[in-house]
This record gives C-alpha cells, structure tokens and sequence, in this order.
C-alpha cells in the first residue's frame, strides 16, 4: 500500500507561481514512475507531467513545456511540481500518483498508475 499526500495548492493571479509537493509513505518509493495529473470542473483527468524512477528522465504535456518543472526526492520520498506562469486554464484539482510496478515506464494514462492521492486544488486568476 502507498500513501499519497499533495500540498501546496492555492488561489494565486495570473503569471504566478507555485509549487506541489507530494509526501509519499508505504512501499519503496525509488523505481517507480511518478505522475501528475489535473482535473477541471467538468472534464476528464488528464496527464500533466510523469518522472521516471529508473533514470529520472521527464515528461511534460505540450500546455505545459517550458512552464512546469517535475522533480523528485527519493531519500525523502517526495515529488515536487514547479508551476510557473501560471494562467486561468491552469485552474483544477491536481493529483500525484504512483505507477504499478518497479521500473516500469511512465504513463500518461490515468490506468497507468495504481496510487492517488487526495488533490490539492489550483485556482489562478485572471
């Protein structure tokens, strides 16, 4: 069993920044891909940004590039999301979620992952 906590979350304005945190507890947290996703009042749940547990290799979906920084803490079993210039459309509950198995490869599929955690909820305004 994997716990997964998010923090960080808040009401910011438009070209602000903030930064996810994601307490992990439970099994191994090293090798096992990492993920964010997002979910808007009214649409589907989607990938935002996954980190591999193999090589740390990153992945950004293209509304993203540039903007969001993923990283992880294997020591102390964090994930963190760096977002910067932040816009309305950024505006949703963001969840963290660990991957099925050991040094398995980042997905970008909500089926990929096995752990959620709560949400923390993002609110930019414009």
């Amino acid at each position: 069993q994997v716990q997964l906590v998010e923090s960080g979350g808040g009401l910011v304005q438009a070209r602000d920044s903030l930064r996810l945190s994601c307490a992990a507890s439970g099994r191994t947290f090293s090798g096992y891909a990492m993920g964010w996703f997002r979910q808007a009042p009214g649409k589907e749940r989607e990938f935002v940004s996954g980190i591999s547990g193999i090589d740390g290799s990153t992945y950004y979906t293209d509304f993203v590039k540039g903007r969001f920084t993923i990283s992880r803490d294997n020591a102390k079993k964090m994930l963190y999301l760096q977002m910067n210039s932040l816009n309305a459309e950024d505006t949703a509950v963001y969840y963290c979620a660990a991957g099925v198995s050991r040094y398995g490869l980042v997905a970008r599929s909500p089926s990929g992952y096995v752990y959620w955690g709560q949400g923390t909820q993002v609110t930019v305004s414009s």
